[in-house]
């Protein structure tokens, strides 16, 4: 069973490859545990339907771009966290900086990278969720994202014969996270000792994603 104390010591002291270079867009999320009664449980955001998002209606962890308040990742990912839901990360544990990724929506050619930073606090309070940005929010049990009863292969309205793998945390086939978010969860469990079983996307992207 994954617990705190590991992935404390999992994260302690971690320093993963940056892809930060001149040039590129800076954005930031929050993966934030909590621990409950059915154990340690970690949050999800399924975005708004917003056509200038590339992630519109996705499952995610909350987070943006870096804007020049921020100091840094840490503080786009805080700032964030507080505007689209309420959650306030000023009194929680930062467990540390799980890695950098490159965010490609739609196989078209991006310059974002999206920093996640793993927090850990005790939350009991009610959302507040900015509905602009988060159509719904949820806790899930970290344990859970290991039964392969939660996998499915996913695929979008927009994404041609292609099927991504996915992880199923709440109503079947809304709340399926897949695609950046999927691949900071693989990171995460591999990190933490419990890897995910390992899966690949299947068949072709549409041609509108490879102009």
């Amino acid at each position: 069973m994954i617990n705190l104390s590991s992935i404390r010591k999992a994260l302690s002291g971690r320093t993963p490859d940056s892809l930060s270079e001149e040039g590129l867009e800076q954005a930031a999320v929050a993966l934030i545990l909590r621990e409950s009664g059915q154990g340690l449980e970690i949050f999800f955001i399924e975005r708004s339907q917003r056509e200038d998002d590339p992630w519109s209606g996705h499952m995610a962890f909350p987070g943006g771009r870096l804007e020049e308040v921020d100091a840094d990742t840490r503080a786009t990912a805080e700032r964030e966290t507080l505007e689209e839901v309420g959650i306030s990360l000023a009194e929680a544990e930062h467990l540390g900086w799980l890695t950098d990724l490159q965010g490609s929506p739609r196989f078209k050619q991006n310059r974002l990278v999206v920093t996640a930073h793993v927090y850990h606090l005790n939350f009991t309070g009610s959302l507040v969720l900015d509905p602009m940005e988060v159509a719904s929010a949820l806790w899930f049990p970290v344990d859970r994202i290991l039964d392969v009863s939660t996998h499915v292969d996913y695929t979008s309205s927009v994404s041609g014969t292609m099927k991504f793998p996915g992880v199923e945390v709440g109503e079947p086939g809304r709340h399926v996270v897949w695609g950046l978010t999927y691949r900071f969860l693989e990171i995460f469990m591999e990190t933490v000792g419990d890897p995910m079983p390992e899966r690949s996307i299947s068949g072709s992207p549409p041609e509108s994603w490879k102009t």
